[in-house]
């Protein structure tokens, strides 16, 4: 018959004495957070009885907070992992005991996200969300700092000099990237197009910027077409390819800046049975690696989603905790560049 295990082999595990292990077991004497994660990890690990008593004591010593997140497009890929990442990123941390409550827009309306976000504020100590830039974003957050919520903005800036933090990538500087690979990869000078899923995404107008100032100080025998608002939709954006290239024979290179790549790889796959377009999308999914394995996609440009994640859950602990300390702030994270001979 197997022993049972003792507080000295919990002790063992820990590396504590025996007596600190009785601290925090009964409570006499405080004992460190760290200690008592230490104490509730060996545990756990050998199978001690009375290691739930240990998990009461440890989630008593620590706060409690709770976190609200408003995204988009329940039904994509990017946003399902999105959500995984950051209700992960809340599960790993032992310094609080966190909770989550993730909310989808189902429109582009700032009304929608607006409401959102104050819905999210009755219940929350701070809110972050995926949202266009329009005034009445700016109304809501404004709102929401006046009782001491702070909110982020992720991927795409909003209520600039309101909200707490913007958290992505240097939206000016991949458009950029997006330009100097196009214009690389072209069999030759000609025409470039560039796709934003609408002008309330800041995010997009200064992918835009950027993939247009590169154009003109760098490669100025390209010629940028006007730009084309595909909504973040497959079909929207299948249309309009299947448009361009007909209407376009010099059609060199194309960058879709927000969502809908799917449709113009589809596009580009019916036109033309190898590839002849350079085309940079956003966000490795099965159809993009697909895309680039064959050659109709050159570049992709990712989130690195894991990263904005976990940044974001300290930033809003650290917020919740110090308060409003007067700094609207940016936070930019590199993006991951994923190569055809990366996926290869």
């Amino acid at each position: 018959m197997s022993r049972r295990p003792t507080v000295k082999d919990v002790a063992r595990e820990a590396g504590v004495s025996v007596t600190t292990v009785d601290r925090a077991l009964n409570g006499r004497l405080k004992v460190r957070d760290e200690t008592m994660r230490k104490i509730a990890d060996a545990a756990h690990t050998v199978g001690y009885h009375a290691r739930s008593l240990i998990d009461h004591r440890l989630s008593s010593n620590v706060p409690e907070m709770r976190f609200g997140v408003v995204l988009v497009k329940r039904s994509q890929n990017f946003y399902r992992i999105f959500a995984d990442e950051i209700e992960r990123a809340v599960a790993g941390r032992t310094d609080v005991r966190a909770r989550v409550d993730i909310q989808y827009a189902t429109s582009q309306s700032p009304d929608e996200f607006a409401g959102l976000l104050a819905e999210l504020g009755r219940n929350c100590d701070a809110v972050a969300g995926v949202a266009v830039n329009h005034q009445k974003l700016d109304q809501a957050v404004q709102d929401l700092k006046e009782k001491g919520i702070p909110v982020f903005a992720l991927l795409n800036d909003f209520a600039q000099g309101i909200r707490r933090n913007y958290l992505g990538m240097n939206n000016m500087k991949v458009g950029r990237q997006a330009a100097w690979m196009v214009t690389k990869t072209a069999r030759k000078p000609g025409a470039v197009a560039i796709f934003v899923g609408g002008h309330r995404w800041h995010g997009h107008d200064l992918r835009e910027v950027g993939f247009r100032s590169f154009i003109r100080e760098s490669a100025p025998e390209f010629t940028v077409l006007d730009t084309l608002v595909n909504l973040e939709t497959r079909q929207v954006t299948y249309e309009a390819t299947i448009d361009l290239v007909r209407r376009h024979p010099d059609l060199q290179g194309i960058y879709v800046a927000g969502g809908g790549m799917e449709g113009a790889i589809a596009a580009l796959r019916e036109l033309h049975p190898s590839p002849r377009v350079s085309l940079v999308v956003n966000e490795l999914t099965a159809e993009s690696r697909a895309a680039l394995m064959d050659g109709y996609v050159v570049m992709t440009i990712c989130t690195p989603l894991a990263d904005l994640c976990r940044d974001l859950v300290g930033l809003m602990i650290d917020a919740v905790q110090r308060g409003d300390d007067g700094l609207s702030a940016q936070h930019f994270l590199e993006p991951r560049i994923v190569l055809p001979e990366i996926v290869a």
